[in-house]
């Protein structure tokens, strides 16, 4: 089941964080990245953060997390995580495909690290194609793709 998170209350965000952790974890592995911005979001940035928070529940936890902000006609989803103990369970899947039934954009974007083979062949299952890559300031190379509808 996937409902809307209230990240403004502290326990839910607590709850939030501790996904981000577990998976944020697993990618930093991925990457080889010693030094990596998402495992150091301190909690008051999930509980005032004006991005939207969806969960995917299992059993009353949450397991799954997708993040976006929405503005002008478009989409950005800000994160997609799943708790490791949940790898490979079609999670990631339902919350994308969440994301794109529900919300009225004309265009849908998404980054990860170059390297995170998983969530690229995500994205690119779902139709996303990239449109650049970069280095950033912290060693990990990224990319970013789109994905345009009629809407």
């Amino acid at each position: 089941m996937i409902e809307k998170l209230q990240n403004n209350e502290i326990e839910i965000s607590k709850k939030i964080r501790l996904v981000f952790q577990a998976s944020y974890k697993v990618e930093a592995k991925i990457l080889n990245a010693t030094d990596f911005p998402p495992l150091k979001r301190p909690l008051e940035n999930y509980v005032k953060s004006s991005t939207d928070f969806f969960g995917y529940l299992k059993n009353e936890e949450i397991v799954g997390v997708i993040e976006i902000k929405q503005n002008n006609g478009s989409t950005h989803i800000r994160s997609l995580v799943v708790n490791p103990l949940f790898f490979r369970q079609g999670i990631a899947n339902k919350l994308m495909k969440f994301v794109l039934d529900t919300f009225d954009s004309k265009l849908f974007v998404v980054e990860t690290g170059l390297n995170n083979g998983p969530a690229t062949k995500l994205y690119e299952k779902f139709g996303f194609i990239e449109v650049k890559q970069w280095d950033t300031n912290h060693g990990v190379r990224k990319i970013k793709f789109e994905k345009r509808t009629n809407n």
